[in-house]
């Protein structure tokens, strides 16, 4: 049989596992399709996260998906230069960076705000302790579970964000909801609390 009466074959046949085949490669086609895509605008495979915590509330809920444009593609505005500039992301001034906790891989990274960027020695925050090395200072827009830097509290306990260890820029508009089906997935319930 010559290739197009195979396709043929393959297109129209009415047997259950030619048509399952069918459907599982029009599924990989879409997913290798949207993965170019996403790699093209935002410079990863993977550019979308669900938020786990409320650590970003009101502006990022419980169970959102939110899309991250990869570090390399982008510069990363804080929040005292959004301020400046009226540059602004969710709803608030700055940039919200995915990081890698103290540059940590395999654990789940943190989505908050860069709020400031310090250079080694300089005070982390006013009366402070000096930076061991530059990077950035970070916090969650909850003001009832982030009153404070993540610096000053145990996220990242008295050591700026290294640039090195943001794995993205948060992009776009919040997807609401749609995360708590992966995070169900992952046994991680946050959403149905």
């Amino acid at each position: 049989m010559e290739l197009k009466n195979k396709i043929k074959y393959i297109k129209e046949s009415d047997n259950f596992w030619i048509g399952l085949l069918r459907d599982f490669l029009f599924v990989l086609i879409v997913v290798v399709m949207f993965s170019s895509i996403s790699y093209i605008a935002l410079g990863r495979f993977s550019p979308m996260v669900a938020v786990e915590s409320g650590s970003m509330i009101p502006h990022i809920q419980i169970g959102d998906i939110i899309f991250v444009e990869s570090v390399d593609r982008t510069k990363i505005i804080t929040y005292n230069v959004g301020k400046e500039t009226g540059y602004s992301t969710f709803d608030e001034y700055g940039d919200v960076i995915l990081y890698k906790p103290r540059g940590i891989d395999g654990v789940t990274p943190i989505i908050h705000r860069a709020m400031y960027y310090v250079n080694a020695g300089d005070p982390m925050w006013p009366d402070g302790p000096a930076a061991p090395f530059a990077g950035y200072i970070t916090k969650g827009d909850n003001p009832n579970t982030n009153s404070a830097y993540d610096q000053q509290g145990s996220i990242s306990p008295r050591i700026p964000v290294k640039p090195e260890w943001v794995i993205g820029v948060a992009r776009f508009d919040r997807i609401p909801w749609l995360g708590c089906v992966s995070l169900a997935s992952r046994g991680i319930l946050t959403c149905f609390k």
